[in-house]
């Protein structure tokens, strides 16, 4: 495959011809269609999108620093950075507005939809192709502030919300879940431009660890990596997979058990007496809520909005075989149930459930 098949930017400057190029076809058309639809024939590219702007800033912070590096970035079928390639993939459903509505009717969110998201994201997976490129897990000292790179990655992992000892840049206590991850979140805040670190970060534990990025970086600046890969893995252009199968994998992956919600946390919020059959149903009341809630819990824990999704649909469904109505003022419901699915995602979260996906 050529290189512009697999979506990649990076030595290569984008030819301008001045014409705007016809849509797919597949723009217009329905989700059940689109679902049908195999990866490898959208045909996308990172050229001509919004993320060639993004890539191409990360660049500018990476010349702006003096680091010698030119990464590749192709379209996969989600963020990551393989072991040893000084390049990134990023998920294809950025690469459209129309993949990204998919996405979103999919997955209840876009991961890295806006601006400032993707950004972060693509921080901290330089942070990986940095390590990578001058093979920085090998160094003494960065395994004793980080632990070392050869430790398995979980599956999941039990984040300690309050600890001081890791930075905090992407959503759920990310750099807790593996030194690996530890060092990329630990770069990511050292490179993002004009941050404050060392007030932010002033008398934590990980400010050692910044202290330790920042000399790291003076060091290797103006050299040459001794790594410099453009291999590019599990290109879009090559995936037979359809994009029904590829969301069916996806729910799959983030379908975790969550803890049981106790019957009498239900009945203590909701009614289930003979006498008030006139009131709405419980199951109605909390569908009605259901995508406000869902946001409210997400950005105040960090969970994938999907995840919790499936718990108010578990929450809809047992209020409903318990047959239980909403009694007393709407607000004063929607506020307690908050709390209730507040508390169950946290309790998720500390149960060492929380997932390493990225």
């Amino acid at each position: 495959m050529g290189s512009e098949s697999c979506g990649k930017i990076g030595a290569m400057s984008t030819r301008k011809t001045g014409r705007r190029p016809r849509p797919p076809a597949w723009t217009g058309w329905s989700d059940e269609k689109l679902l049908q639809v195999p990866l490898r024939d959208l045909d996308l590219r990172i050229e001509g999108t919004a993320l060639e702007g993004r890539v191409e800033r990360i660049q500018a912070d990476l010349d702006r620093c003096d680091i010698r590096l030119t990464p590749t970035f192709w379209l996969s079928d989600e963020w990551f950075t393989p072991m040893g390639v000084t390049g990134v993939a990023i998920p294809f459903f950025l690469a459209h507005p129309r993949l990204a509505r998919l996405e979103k009717s999919q997955m209840l969110e876009v991961e890295g939809g806006t601006h400032d998201w993707c950004m972060r994201i693509l921080r901290h997976e330089i942070g990986h192709v940095v390590d990578n490129a001058w093979q920085l897990r090998r160094r003494r000292r960065r395994q004793k502030l980080f632990g070392s790179a050869t430790t398995p990655y979980p599956e999941t992992y039990l984040p300690k919300p309050y600890s001081k000892s890791f930075v905090r840049h992407l959503d759920q206590w990310y750099a807790q879940s593996h030194p690996d991850e530890d060092f990329a979140e630990t770069f990511a805040v050292w490179f993002t431009p004009k941050f404050p670190w060392r007030r932010r970060y002033a008398g934590w534990k990980a400010l050692r660890k910044l202290e330790y990025l920042d000399e790291l970086m003076g060091e290797i600046a103006g050299t040459k990596p001794p790594v410099a890969t453009r291999r590019k893995v599990d290109c879009i252009s090559r995936n037979g997979m359809t994009l029904g199968e590829y969301y069916e994998q996806k729910r799959e992956r983030y379908a975790v058990d969550y803890p049981s919600f106790f019957d009498r946390d239900l009945r203590r919020l909701f009614t289930g007496e003979p006498g008030d059959r006139s009131l709405s149903t419980a199951a109605s009341f909390i569908r009605s809520h259901r995508r406000d809630l869902t946001k409210l819990v997400a950005r105040g824990t960090g969970t994938y909005r999907y995840t919790i999704r499936l718990v108010v649909d578990d929450m809809i469904a047992r209020c409903r075989e318990l047959g239980l109505r909403a009694s007393g003022a709407e607000e004063d419901l929607r506020a307690e149930l908050t709390v209730l699915l507040t508390v169950q995602t946290m309790n998720f979260v500390l149960s060492g459930r929380h997932r390493v996906t990225l």
